[in-house]
């Protein structure tokens, strides 16, 4: 590892591989690694915050974790290499909007194991807030959609960690949303819920973002591979093995104009 430190061997939970890793959280190669996943376009989506400069603002010493990022300045940021200021006001600009993204994009920033993005709108559905997660018991977490005991476990090991609950607590005071717009209560599930839908082709006139978007706030679910287990899929143009694997299957297939249809109807 780039600071020097012995590799640990271990497996992350009974009954996985075995897997090398480097024991040191304070090492540069995991702090550039841990910035340049926040500000990725999947978690917080900050403009402006590649591979380059994550690398300077570990360098530098002016970030030491995530929440670093909602301390700098302009002054600090355009002080380094090839940041004009025109560059560092950008930068900050996207830092500062970063703040309002949904809860389980900072889920999936803060880089827990085995919690991706598909696992962050899950828990981002069966919990109102991110403190409600790390409230959550083992087998409450468990119980969610898409989790299961081993990505259980791996939350409440990262939160039982002193230094993470204090850069959750800093995350707080930098004014983040903690909030899920996803969150689904028992008793005001949209017309989606329980329903899984598969997105395949170009939309005439809305992005997959946008229809995932549109899905997962009626309570919907979308997933990459059509099984039997998918309600609809949703077909553009040039669709492809997708749809004929939908066609096979005898699911039900739409269009734009009848997806357009379904959400103005509610259902």
């Amino acid at each position: 590892p780039e600071c020097g430190s012995k590799l640990s061997k271990g497996a992350v939970a009974e009954g996985e591989a075995v897997v090398w890793r480097c024991p040191n959280p304070d090492c540069p190669a995991q702090i550039h690694g841990r910035i340049e996943h926040w500000c990725g376009r999947g978690a917080m989506d900050i403009e402006g915050c590649g591979e380059v400069l994550a690398a300077q603002l570990v360098k530098t010493g002016l970030v030491r974790d995530v929440a670093d990022l909602y301390k700098l300045t302009l002054a600090q940021v355009s002080k380094l290499e090839r940041m004009g200021e025109q560059s560092a006001r950008n930068f900050l600009d996207g830092v500062a909007a970063s703040k309002s993204r949904d809860a389980w994009r900072l889920l999936f920033g803060l880089g827990i194991l085995h919690v991706g993005a598909g696992v962050a709108k899950s828990l981002g559905r069966a919990f109102a807030t991110v403190d409600d997660v790390f409230a959550a018991r083992v087998d409450q977490l468990a119980e969610v959609e898409d989790v299961g005991d081993v990505i259980a476990q791996s939350i409440t090991r990262w939160y039982a960690e002193d230094r993470n609950r204090k850069l959750i607590e800093r995350l707080r005071q930098a004014g983040l949303n903690f909030r899920s717009s996803l969150y689904q209560p028992a008793a005001a599930l949209g017309p989606f819920a329980g329903k899984t839908f598969v997105l395949t082709g170009t939309l005439p006139s809305m992005t997959r973002e946008e229809a995932t978007a549109k899905i997962e706030a009626l309570g919907g679910k979308v997933t990459n591979s059509v099984s039997k287990k998918t309600d609809f899929v949703l077909a553009g143009a040039d669709a492809g093995s997708k749809l004929d694997k939908a066609q096979k299957l005898g699911l039900k297939v739409l269009d734009q104009a009848e997806f357009l249809k379904m959400l103005s109807s509610g259902a």
